[in-house]
């Protein structure tokens, strides 16, 4: 079959897997397999003609498959191989980063349109948190000295066991995971807990392990700038808007800087050259947690230090960091009105005690 795709063009490249040897074309492999691109890669001043790959699941009829969908030939992904092909496609890497609706995102497909698994597991993790929590909570429930019933403390995330397991999800799929525990009623302390997890598994540790590649800075930058901020993105997205959800060192406007908030924008042209709406968005869940507090008498609002709002002093503080923002965009030629006052009105008006840095950021948006 792979004979007849190019048979007027001479192979280059012989792959061994079990014994069995394919005559191919490096072309065709290097555009969709990252595997066989980094083991071609690797051997450039040798030109490489030859290449084994040991333990490759489903051995060589799973490889033939995969090399024909590397070569555009059509065969159809059925619940009898999806499962090889699944395992085939991990192997050699054939994922969206090297080239679209490659087969590992093809086989994902079948298994959620088709089988519907994807959407059956989620649920099913979901059903089973919440049901771990309802069962964690009754097993508090206890008599005190004076013969009431009520409910011992809970250790922080007592039970939570898939806090740490989610963390390997891809962002897509853990925004599904979370999104349906809220709709089964998982402790809403419980999901902000999973957040900062992810966001410290998904952000911070990934991006040191950038800064100790070899790989050229040039040719990271794009792609993972585009995918740190996604994934910014949907966790403030899913950030629970309850009391206690969410750390507070995680909320910590007030200690952040002005290049904190300066999120480059990958979407199309004509956007602004900085992520604002994501900064808006962090901008109303942390003016939240003062709107929480907004029956409580004046002077106790401004005293408060409570996790459950923040200080006046952390208000000064993000009131002065949201004016050197503004003035920070306010030149972008893309800035809409509406999204600029959106920004300035975000924070409550006992925020600012002056506002000349409000009017200076107005004033180079006006020129």
């Amino acid at each position: 079959m792979l004979k007849l795709v190019f048979r007027d063009v001479p192979s280059d490249i012989t792959i061994e897997v079990d014994g069995a040897t394919f005559s191919l074309h490096k072309f065709p492999l290097v555009s969709r397999s990252g595997r066989i691109r980094k083991l071609v890669a690797e051997h450039r001043d040798s030109d490489i003609s030859g290449i084994e790959l040991p333990g490759l699941p489903g051995g060589a009829d799973s490889f033939e498959l995969a090399a024909q969908f590397c070569y555009g030939v059509n065969f159809e992904i059925t619940a009898s191989n999806v499962a090889q092909l699944c395992c085939v496609s991990d192997y050699l890497e054939m994922t969206e980063e090297y080239s679209k609706n490659n087969l590992g995102s093809r086989c994902e497909e079948y298994l959620e349109n088709e089988l519907k698994i994807v959407t059956r597991c989620i649920d099913a993790i979901a059903s089973k948190a919440c049901a771990e929590q309802i069962a964690s909570s009754f097993s508090r429930l206890e008599y005190s000295s004076s013969g009431r019933l009520h409910m011992s403390k809970q250790t922080k995330c007592e039970g939570d066991w898939w806090i740490e397991d989610l963390s390997v999800l891809r962002i897509d799929l853990y925004q599904r995971v979370i999104a349906a525990m809220k709709c089964r009623g998982v402790r809403p302390e419980s999901i902000g807990a999973s957040l900062v997890n992810y966001a410290q598994k998904e952000l911070i540790k990934k991006s040191s392990l950038r800064n100790q590649s070899n790989q050229p800075k040039v040719e990271l930058t794009s792609g993972a700038s585009s995918h740190e901020s996604l994934v910014v993105e949907t966790i403030i997205s899913l950030l629970p808007v309850e009391k206690f959800a969410v750390p507070i060192p995680f909320s910590s406007l007030d200690i952040a800087t002005l290049d904190d908030l300066l999120i480059p924008s990958f979407r199309h042209a004509g956007d602004t050259l900085f992520d604002v709406d994501t900064v808006h968005r962090i901008l109303v869940n942390f003016s939240q947690q003062d709107d929480s507090e907004e029956d409580m008498d004046d002077s106790s609002l401004f005293e408060s230090d409570s996790p459950s709002s923040p200080s006046q002093t952390a208000l000064f503080k993000v009131s002065k960091l949201v004016d050197n923002y503004l003035a920070e965009i306010a030149p972008d030629a893309n800035l809409k009105l509406n999204k600029f006052i959106a920004v300035a009105e975000t924070l409550p008006a006992h925020a600012r005690t002056i506002h000349d840095g409000l009017y200076r950021a107005i004033d180079v948006y006006l020129k």
